[in-house]
């Protein structure tokens, strides 16, 4: 027992664990009593670098076995020629099949000492295997073997063949030295031996029916569909293929049927499903009937496999003639209606049809399987194919490179997709060599041998603690899921399906007919439009063949918007100062929803364009609704006050917190005219990012000022007035504020109000010096005494002031007051101080509601600008913002003191507040309601629309089209319904408030 524990033992540093291995050696002549023999151990070496070295050792005893006469010279040769002992042992220790194959014919491992059969040599070898000419007439050569003696010589030097190529495929892993092939060479290689023995199979069906008499009566080529068709063939798979005749096609019919017979009792199982109507269909069809059902019944899928037809065998004038006729029809195929939705379903029921225990290790048809990166590759051939034939490639891994190579897919994505692609190919490969069996089926992690033999096969070694086995499984999960992720990006991605539904023929337009067709989808200008598409694709960089891929969707999608024009000007211009921006065409590229965004926002808005430039980040978050708008505005206030304080030189610090605004009322912008936000959460959120920028710029100056004043004189508050403090700012709105202060303890009030007034000058200054963005005025003129009084004040001046001297105007400009900035707790104390001015107890007396009145009417009559229409102007018109906001805050002050609830600065809480203390009717409040909601979102959207702030809604043109459909009207609807819907709807508020604010 320890004799046999020690010859195990010593057996297993070659990796051989099988008890029987030393005895096995012994009979080959490769063991002595004491160990190996020395001039083998070269020989022992390399079988332990075979996946299993148990298998080979039973491989190279079996040659001893069925072949002694030839077993001394493979000995020697296996010790001096590395090729020899790389190309062999690697086979025995991977195919059970080829071990088998070599064992039973004496003397096949010759054949694997010499440099092997070029592949341009298969067609010829196996042409001679079944006596067949090796040169035939234009239908091929006539064999003189015939039924089970042809099939016989056919399988036997097909499987030579087969052995040659595994063993150039496999020896570097004994021997490596010896050349490793690529996966793409391997498939080659076995798609061209697929080749040549359906012609050899194909002179044997002739032999069978007719010989070269009946070539003359009927003639019949030989599609190859699939992986052959694409040159990509398996070890062990079903070669597809389509059969064209003319003449007596009956003929025909039993030439094929005998063709497909011997190819599959002799090397694989020939497959004609892919002809028309599939199996129920007949088997041999003319090239017109080829061409009737194709235009005419032809399924989606069907053209998807015609992707990679090539004719390989027979009448070779008569393959190229049905290529050529069906050629044009694959691309066109992505203009049929659904196309791209029909080639997801497909691919969703292929998986479907998988066990549900076997998804998860199907090479082929699983989840992150070679279907999912073939589909991928295959739709965007189709949609993209039709007018770059640079794509039109049968190959997966070269029609990668291509898309890759024309921009259609990222370069990344392109090198880790065929990279996946190619290391299951080569499981799969090493899979079938091993009985030479059809399967796709990667080991369960409980199979440890059978992934232990795999790794090996595949040239997985252990790694970091973690055995070969392990590391197997963990690439295989990675490739996996990188597939699974890249395929679903690729396969759905929206812009595929817009990129279908542009017609073929508008991709192919000459330039008059170009504009022809840009003046079809509304532009007014299509020469100009011309020139704009042509200095996007110029040229042949990667940046313009992306251009060239975007813009037959992009002119359809600014097509549909209200300044199809305009639109395209500002992808240009958007394009051309974002052209060193890296990621800026591909998110374009790979993400959909961002390209048909871009295209409603460029046609809508002018403002949009210029900040994009300027903030192209936001780009970004065009493909996540939720990244658009559900951003925390305390977030976005400790954001831009981190990034102030980051900047000690007070410039920067300014130009810091401008470019986060810049950021802020972007993705505002885009939320809103993509119908992401209302107009409440909009006003919100820019009223919030002023309040931020206010805070962050206020702490800079505060802090520059001190630092050069030696001290800290006083503390500042700013205080929220109009549509700052009521939380309902507009896109130009400026911001209204009052400063105040609190003197330091043992400061003076005229030094603290000077240090103050610095300070308060400063931030005017600074954010209100010209700039590209949006304005940012501060403006001051809601303190007391107006334009005439002090900048800054006290808090006990601001009492004093309101104490004694304010008016009834002052009152209410307070009622909308609210801290946003500086000392929150002198902020506190300026809103506890106003509080009794504001909500005057007993409300107004008759006197000061004449006075309101009156003021109101004059701002009716004389603030209106002149030549304004009043029945549509936003602010000033009737029934617009300033009546509904006069009216509520009329009601403010003369009951707020009564009812807590009408306490506040925001328009709609306060007219939610009036409805339920009784003091207006529900139908009143839904009269005003909607009137300042609608007028709050028609003067935003105009102001995006025209790039400026402005309170006139446009009464006609593409102006008031784009406002129309910034509010979310159908573009195909007349704008002037819309222009009649604001005036009715501001009509009935203008006859609430004559009752309202003018009756007692």
């Amino acid at each position: 027992m320890a004799d046999r524990a020690r010859s195990i033992s010593s057996a297993a540093r070659f990796g051989l664990t099988e008890s029987r291995a030393e005895e096995e050696l012994r009979a080959a002549g490769l063991w002595g009593d004491t160990g190996p023999i020395s001039e083998h151990e070269v020989t022992l070496t390399a079988l332990s670098r075979t996946p299993d070295p148990d298998l080979a050792l039973r491989g190279i005893d079996r040659v001893r076995t069925h072949d002694p006469e030839s077993w001394p010279e493979l000995r020697a040769a296996l010790t001096v020629d590395r090729r020899l002992r790389g190309r062999l042992l690697s086979v025995l220790g991977s195919s059970t099949a080829l071990s088998d194959f070599v064992a039973v014919r004496a003397g096949e491992w010759r054949r694997l000492r010499e440099s092997g059969t070029a592949a341009t040599g298969y067609t010829e070898t196996l042409l001679g295997a079944v006596d067949a000419p090796t040169t035939g007439g234009p239908q091929g050569s006539v064999a003189a073997l015939r039924g089970a003696e042809a099939v016989r010589a056919l399988k036997f030097a097909y499987r030579g063949l087969i052995l040659e190529l595994a063993a150039d495929d496999l020896g570097h892993l004994v021997e490596p030295a010896l050349e490793e092939p690529s996966y793409e060479q391997v498939a080659g290689r076995l798609s061209d031996l697929a080749e040549a023995a359906l012609r050899a199979a194909l002179a044997v069906a002739w032999a069978e029916n007719g010989g070269a008499e009946a070539q003359e009566r009927a003639q019949l080529a030989v599609i190859a569909m699939g992986k052959c068709g694409g040159h990509e063939l398996n070890y062990v798979s079903d070669v597809d293929v389509v059969f064209v005749g003319e003449g007596d096609t009956t003929l025909a019919t039993r030439v094929a049927s005998a063709m497909m017979r011997v190819a599959t009792e002799a090397c694989f199982e020939v497959d004609a499903a892919l002809r028309p109507e599939g199996k129920a269909g007949a088997l041999v069809r003319t090239l017109d009937g080829h061409e009737a059902y194709y235009k005419r019944w032809a399924r989606t899928w069907e053209f998807q496999a015609l992707l990679k037809a090539r004719p390989i065998a027979g009448d070779a004038d008569l393959g190229r003639a049905y290529v050529d006729a069906v050629s044009p029809m694959v691309w066109i195929a992505a203009d049929r209606d659904n196309f791209v939705a029909d080639v997801q379903a497909m691919r969703r029921r292929v998986e479907d049809h998988v066990p549900s225990q076997l998804v998860e290790r199907e090479l082929k048809l699983g989840r992150g399987g070679l279907r999912d990166v073939e589909f991928a590759v295959q739709l965007l051939q189709l949609v993209h194919g039709r007018t770059d034939e640079s794509l039109r490639l049968g190959s997966t891994v070269d029609a990668l490179a291509a898309l890759g190579a024309g921009g259609y897919v990222g370069r990344s994505d392109a090198v880790e997709l065929a990279d996946s692609y190619r290391f299951l190919r080569t499981l799969e490969h090493r899979l079938q060599l091993q009985r030479l069996r059809r399967t796709h089926l990667f080991p369960a992690e409980a199979d440890t041998a059978d992934l232990r033999w795999l790794a090996r096969a595949a040239g997985v070694g252990p790694d970091r603690g973690r055995s070969a086995a392990q590391v197997l499984v963990a690439e295989f999960r990675a490739h996996g899921n990188k597939i699974r992720r890249l395929h679903e990006k690729l396969f759905y991605r929206p812009l595929l399906a817009a990129v279908s539904r542009v017609p073929t023929d508008a991709l192919r337009l000459n330039e008059k007919q170009a504009a022809a067709r840009l003046a079809a989808l509304g532009y007014t200008s299509p020469d100009g439009a011309l020139q704009h598409i042509k200095a996007l694709t110029a040229g042949v960089s990667r940046r313009a063949a992306i251009q060239t891929a975007l813009l037959p969707v992009l002119l359809d999608l600014l097509g549909g918007t209200a300044d199809p024009d305009g639109g395209l000007l500002a992808y240009r211009k958007v394009s051309e100062a974002l052209a060193a921006t890296p990621w800026y065409l591909r998110v374009l590229r790979d993400e959909g929803a961002v390209v048909q965004r871009l295209a409603t926002l460029l046609g809508t808005s002018k403002l949009v364009p210029d900040l994009i430039v300027r903030a192209p980040e936001v780009l970004r978050l065009l493909s996540d609704p939720k990244a658009l708008t559900d951003r925390d505005p305390a977030e976005v206030a400790t954001s831009l006050r981190n990034a102030v304080n980051r900047h000690s030189y007070l410039g920067n610090a300014v130009t810091a917190a401008r470019s986060l605004r810049r950021h802020e009322v972007l993705r505002v912008a885009c939320a809103d005219l993509l119908g992401f936000m209302d107009v409440m959460s909009v006003c919100e959120a820019l009223s919030s990012v002023w309040s931020a920028v206010l805070q962050a710029t206020l702490a800079a100056v505060d802090r520059s000022e001190a630092a050069a004043a030696g001290s800290h004189p006083a503390t500042i508050a700013v205080i929220g007035m109009g549509r700052l403090g009521g939380a309902e700012l507009g896109y130009g709105s400026d911001a209204d504020v009052m400063f105040v202060c609190e003197p330091a303890p043992g400061v003076s009030d005229s030094d603290a109000l000077r240090y103050a007034g610095r300070v308060a000058q400063s931030v005017r200054k600074l954010l209100g010096s010209p700039s590209q963005d949006p304005p940012l005025q501060v403006d001051v003129d809601l303190r007391p005494e107006g334009r005439q009084g002090a900048i800054v004040r006290t808090l006990e001046s601001y009492r004093t002031y309101y104490k004694q001297w304010s008016e009834v105007w002052e009152a209410q400009a307070l009622l909308r007051a609210r801290p946003v900035a500086g000392d929150a707790d002198l902020g506190a104390r300026f809103i506890e101080m106003i509080d009794p001015v504001r909500y005057p107890q007993g409300g107004l007396d008759a006197a000061q509601v004449r006075e309101i009145r009156r003021i109101k009417a004059r701002v009716d009559t004389e603030r209106l600008p002149r030549g304004a229409d009043p029945t549509t102007h936003t602010k000033l018109g009737r029934g617009g913002l300033a009546d509904v906001e006069w009216t509520l805050q009329l009601i403010q002050l003369r009951h707020a003191h009564a009812h807590p609830a009408l306490r506040t600065p925001s328009t709609m809480e306060g007219l939610t507040a009036a409805e339920a203390a009784g003091l207006i009717t529900p139908a009143d409040t839904a009269a005003l309601r909607e009137a300042w909601l609608l007028a709050t979102q028609v003067r935003n959207a105009a102001t995006l629309v025209r790039g400026k702030q402005t309170d006139q809604v446009p009464t006609m043109g593409r102006e008031l089209a784009a406002v129309a459909a910034a509010l979310g009207h159908p573009s195909d609807t007349d704008a002037g319904a819309f222009l009649d819907s604001y005036r009715r709807t501001t009509r009935r508020a203008r006859a609430v408030i004559e009752h309202v604010f003018y009756d007692d």
